[in-house]
């Protein structure tokens, strides 16, 4: 692993790369396991993730932990992925503190249990002082919502007054996306197969490299991290540009 860690320039490191934690359900399945099993060991690849992450020196982390439409799914298996939830950011809040990460969380919080909502209301306030890894949790998040509730809270403040038609541009946009704040994804990982973007930060990965990956998120690790790291910096972004003019 070392000798992949020694590949990686970190000149050219990604300021922010966005994981879709996919494949939980379908490990459990395969270890003869029932669903929640493969949910509870993800959290494992979270942990190594985040410190692989914050050890190379990416400034932006965002994990899709929770769709709009994962709401769903049976009811056995949202009760335990909330409990889950609340247990780890119970246990983690104080490891993340102690190494200066910073944790945001992006969706519809009002969606959430009160006891979640506490627990990372509390999370978040302890964080709020950090400065290093920015930890991203989508949670009760889709792109559709996101969009959908910026462009309603846009015309709120045309109809009142607050902001005119003619001002409105992409940087206005950005302003009322969960993401504000946040440079865009330049990289987005996909574990277990999978090659959608499911719904997710569909505005801000307009200009994402994409990576996809048959590993299963409870199998992913900081090598498969270092493999997407190195996958990225061979290509070449040219942002509608010929390569001729970025060589220039």
């Amino acid at each position: 692993m070392s000798d992949l860690a020694g590949k990686i320039d970190k000149e050219r490191l990604p300021r922010h790369v966005a994981i879709i934690m996919d494949g939980n359900g379908r490990w459990a399945q395969e270890q003869g396991q029932d669903r929640l099993f493969g949910h509870y060991h993800g959290v494992e690849s979270v942990r190594d993730i985040v410190e692989g992450a914050a050890e190379l020196g990416i400034g932006y982390l965002t994990l899709y932990a929770f769709s709009t439409e994962n709401w769903d799914r049976p009811e056995y298996e949202v009760v335990g992925l909330m409990e889950l939830l609340v247990s780890t950011i119970r246990k983690e809040a104080e490891v993340l503190h102690k190494n200066n990460i910073r944790l945001h969380v992006i969706g519809d919080m009002s969606m959430l249990p009160d006891y979640a909502r506490q627990e990372l209301n509390e999370a978040l306030e302890m964080t709020a002082g950090n400065t290093g890894l920015n930890l991203i949790m989508a949670l009760s998040y889709s792109g559709r919502w996101e969009l959908l509730n910026a462009v309603k809270t846009i015309a709120c403040e045309v109809k009142s007054g607050k902001l005119s038609l003619e001002a409105i541009d992409q940087d206005v946009l950005q302003k009322y996306l969960c993401t504000s704040g946040f440079p865009d994804p330049e990289l987005m990982i996909r574990t277990s197969g999978e090659h959608r973007i499911s719904n997710f930060l569909l505005y801000q990965l307009a200009y994402a490299e994409l990576y996809f990956t048959d590993v299963r998120w409870p199998d992913f690790r900081k090598k498969n991290l270092y493999e997407a790291l190195i996958d990225y910096q061979g290509r070449e972004r040219r942002f509608g540009k010929t390569s001729a003019q970025i060589t220039e």
